[in-house]
């Protein structure tokens, strides 16, 4: 008999704040008795209600089950930093140009963004929570400026445009003297991405699908034809499952040994008051992604995001055991302190009212796991720090595996290469830590 446990159960580290920054959430429905299903969909981020919206797209009668370990949007759905980005954003660059073939993959974002901006009409999803005010990477140095100027260039050579903001524009913008430049694009969506993630839920719910919370799935097990997908209380039968669990594949067995486990870190101010509003100046929402990709982002958001905040997000750590350390989120929050100190000294010393660790999965080759693992279960997984774009694409891609459908998006990312093997512990992660810290420290400016 065929079956599948999980070794460890997803654990996150601080308040997942763009949730919390909306307030409650109305009770959970967890899975509480046995029951089947066409479709059970493990995991409720960006990838599992993408798969399921998908799913009602192509079989709109079926009886599809999403099953989230936790609360919706406590996981990495809610601790990233809320950018669905159109353009090439290769994190191992040194100006996120792509290795591969950057105008399909511009394409494929797009199709996300715009599969998401249908939900968000569809489903009456509140429009502060899908923003398409675009992005600006900010540069705080001359060697960083160079990025932006070689990023912009391969932009045109795609027939891309974008413009360059000097230090005078970026101050108006954000409020801080902290950059000599920027560089705006335009396709760039700013999510709060919790508020996406919770009115699209409630959405499909509304069109018929089951998602259960607090309901972490253990394991599942061949049986006959169908699967059996388990939980601490109960289980579902049912032909076809999907996976869209990210790196917490690993936990199941797939792909061990190809997978990096990482995690980023941010923090959030308090609510900014009347007089901290005016000493910071500038617009009231904005988002910059450092020139270097192991530099700072930053986001300001309104109140129709959650209130006026200030998002401040950097630092990685390689954690193969995918639980993240409250030791390295205290260095974290240290570190982003000083970021945020440097960039506003008219708020310098402003205490953090929210601090978390987000999960990031990347493979060595930059590729997915989007294809059916053996019969009857597929997996839309590894994102590669990009998972509100590429999540969106992997859930899309494996649901039409999963109903033996085909298009553009599942012909891309079910013909994606294996992820490569990794070092060897302990060498992986005593190596791959040096050299974040290393690329930290030298993006240290930005």
């Amino acid at each position: 008999m065929t079956a599948y446990a999980a070794k460890r159960l997803p654990v996150h580290e601080g308040p997942a704040a763009w949730n919390s920054i909306l307030g409650p959430q109305a009770a959970p429905q967890p899975l509480n008795e046995d029951s089947t299903a066409d479709f059970v969909v493990v995991g409720a981020g960006f990838a599992g209600l993408s798969a399921a919206r998908r799913l009602m797209h192509l079989h709109p009668t079926a009886r599809v089950v999403v099953l989230e370990a936790g609360r919706l949007s406590e996981g990495s759905a809610g601790r990233n930093s809320g950018f669905m980005i159109d353009l090439p954003h290769d994190l191992a660059s040194d100006d996120y140009a792509g290795a591969g073939d950057d105008r399909k993959m511009i394409d494929l974002n797009r199709q996300a963004i715009a599969f998401a901006g249908g939900a968000v009409d569809e489903y009456q999803i509140n429009p502060d929570y899908f923003d398409r005010a675009g992005k600006v990477n900010g540069a705080a140095s001359p060697e960083a400026a160079r990025h932006n100027e070689s990023y912009a260039a391969h932009l045109a050579s795609l027939g891309e445009a974008s413009e360059m903001l000097d230090a005078q524009a970026m101050r108006e913008l954000t409020g801080s003297a902290h950059y000599i430049s920027g560089l705006y694009t335009a396709g760039t969506v700013m999510l709060q991405p919790a508020g996406y993630i919770r009115g699209l839920a409630a959405g499909l719910q509304r069109a018929g699908v089951r998602v259960c919370e607090n309901s972490p799935v253990t394991g599942f097990v061949r049986n006959g034809s169908d699967w059996v997908v388990k939980t601490k209380v109960a289980q579902v039968t049912t032909p076809r499952v999907i996976l869209t669990v990210n790196g917490h594949l690993e936990s199941f067995g797939f792909e061990k040994g190809r997978l990096m486990q990482l995690f980023l870190y941010a923090v959030m101010t308090p609510e900014l008051d009347a007089d901290a509003l005016a000493r910071l100046g500038g617009e009231s929402r904005w988002g910059i992604t450092p020139s270097d990709p192991m530099g700072t982002t930053m986001r300001r958001i309104d109140s129709g995001q959650g209130g006026n905040r200030i998002v401040t997000r950097t630092c990685a750590t390689l954690l193969p055991n995918t639980r993240p350390s409250a030791r390295e989120l205290t260095r974290a929050a240290r570190v982003m302190q000083r970021k945020f100190d440097q960039r506003f000294p008219q708020l310098a010393g402003m205490k953090m009212q929210h601090a978390w660790a987000g999960h990031l999965c990347l493979s060595l080759n930059g590729v997915s796991v989007t294809r059916q693992l053996e019969e009857g279960v597929f997996s839309g997984c590894v994102q590669n720090g990009l998972g509100t774009a590429r999540g969106t694409l992997t859930g899309i891609s494996a649901a039409e595996l999963a109903a033996g459908e085909s298009s553009e998006i599942s012909r891309h990312f079910s013909t994606e290469a294996r992820p490569k093997l990794l070092p060897p512990q302990p060498f992986q992660q005593i190596g791959a830590n040096a050299v974040l810290r290393w690329k930290e420290w030298r993006a240290r400016a930005e």
